[in-house]
């Protein structure tokens, strides 16, 4: 998926404000202006249109771990070593929203993507594994969209910011 296909889903379905993306970008030591992140949400075709960078959508994950889970155990930011993905993303959304793989299961059924708990593990296998598994868009889309018919269904599991 595009970075920038991303950023907007994940601000729809958890409801994130400019202020609190501004914010989930400075925790994790990548601030930006509200003008750069607000050209992210236009479309191609829009005026002021800006690629969002790798980069960025990798800092503002982990400045909503940052956010919603507290520092880790050294109190610093969580550390990207491998290259942003799909499955990455994934993993960091994971991490961030504290779900387990039966939270995960849901919410990806929520979103039409059906995955069985062993090819949901192998989505968060690493690269080099046996039995790694490479996170389709589909995937990742079915479970930003179930994320959002979660929190539509029930406010309480919807972080407002």
């Amino acid at each position: 998926m595009m970075t920038n296909d991303i950023l907007r889903r994940l601000r729809y379905s958890l409801r994130l404000s400019d202020d609190a993306m501004l914010e989930m970008l400075s925790l994790a030591g990548s601030p930006i202006g509200k003008d750069r992140l607000l050209s992210y949400f236009k479309r191609d075709d829009e005026p002021g249109y800006a690629e969002c960078p790798k980069a960025a959508l990798s800092s503002l994950l982990d400045g909503m771990i940052l956010k919603f889970r507290g520092p880790g155990p050294k109190g610093a930011a969580p550390a990207t070593v491998e290259p942003l993905d799909n499955n990455m993303v994934l993993k960091k959304l994971r991490i961030a929203l504290a779900l387990k793989e039966d939270d995960m299961l849901s919410v990806m059924r929520l979103g039409e993507a059906e995955l069985s708990a062993g090819e949901l593990r192998a989505l968060f296998r690493g690269r080099g594994q046996r039995n790694y598994v490479e996170c389709l868009d589909q995937y990742l889309r079915g479970f930003l969209t179930g994320l959002a018919r979660r929190s539509d269904g029930d406010d309480a599991t919807r972080k407002s910011v």
